[in-house]
């Protein structure tokens, strides 16, 4: 509430001095002082500003002088000053390549279980992996991952790295992983059921991603738990979607997928390549 009401005057003119101006920054709450609509600033350019309210509608204003109030007092929004250019990054955090040109793809491999996961992994690893010439599979499941590797054949030049969901002990995942041994292949996986619960609630607006009965499809589970009139696919697209960086990503899925990728395209420090199985 506002101690008094703002527009029972002219508003547009201060008691003193001049309507001061705003940078408008992300976050910044305002009010459109003509219709009232209130909500967060999510973007702004030389000539506009949006605003996002509670219930996440987004509206556009125009940068006019005196056209907001902050905090029951008149201003004047202003595109903020831009920060100081450094390197760009990509979506890992990493400092982004610029120019790359397409190369040979090297001998060694990550293997992922699932489309879902393969997608993740190239929308926020996607340049790093480029810039190194390392390829992303998946395996639809680890059923079968002790021949899956042998078929691969991995040896010193040819390492292959395998990412695996709900690598937690005593699971049935762990029991596959264990059957590996090569020296050249690096296991390790993250305690989630499935690779959707590593983005983080927060980033779809959920409280916390839904437990699920046992005997229902988890997929199915959590989006009818969600209240989600979507299929599936569609689903994952929301989610997927919803991502821009590794910022958007739990931990337990940043350590073990950067591992990997250091794992298959640099050396341990005798030469040779890590041998450690996270999770197991």
């Amino acid at each position: 509430m506002y101690e008094r009401d703002v527009l029972s005057e002219d508003w547009r003119r201060p008691l003193r001095g001049k309507i001061p101006q705003v940078p408008a920054e992300l976050d910044l709450v305002v009010e459109d002082a003509d219709g009232g609509f209130c909500g967060a600033v999510v973007a702004c350019d030389k000539e506009a500003v949006t605003l996002e309210d509670r219930f996440g509608r987004r509206r556009l204003f125009p940068l006019e002088p005196a056209a907001f109030l902050l905090e029951g007092k008149v201003v004047t929004l202003v595109r903020p000053a831009a920060a100081p250019r450094g390197p760009r990054r990509s979506a890992s955090g990493s400092i982004a390549v610029e120019g790359l040109r397409a190369q040979v793809a090297k001998e060694s491999r990550i293997y992922v279980e699932g489309v879902h996961d393969a997608a993740l992994v190239e929308k926020v690893w996607g340049h790093d992996l480029r810039v190194e010439g390392v390829v992303v599979e998946y395996l639809e499941g680890v059923d079968h991952l002790p021949s899956i590797v042998e078929e691969f054949e991995p040896g010193p030049g040819r390492r292959l790295g395998v990412l695996v969901d709900h690598l937690v002990p005593g699971s049935k995942e762990s029991r596959i992983a264990a059957q590996v041994s090569s020296p050249h292949v690096l296991i390790v996986g993250h305690p989630f059921v499935d690779v959707w619960q590593a983005v983080k609630p927060s980033v779809l607006k959920i409280a916390s991603w839904p437990s699920v009965p046992r005997g229902v499809p988890w997929k199915e589970g959590v989006i009818a738990a969600l209240g989600w009139d979507l299929e599936p696919g569609d689903a994952w697209r929301r989610i997927l979607g919803s991502v821009a960086t590794y910022a958007d990503l739990e931990p337990e899925l940043l350590g073990p997928v950067e591992e990997l990728i250091d794992f298959v395209t640099v050396p341990g420090e005798d030469g040779q390549p890590h041998t450690h199985q996270e999770g197991l």
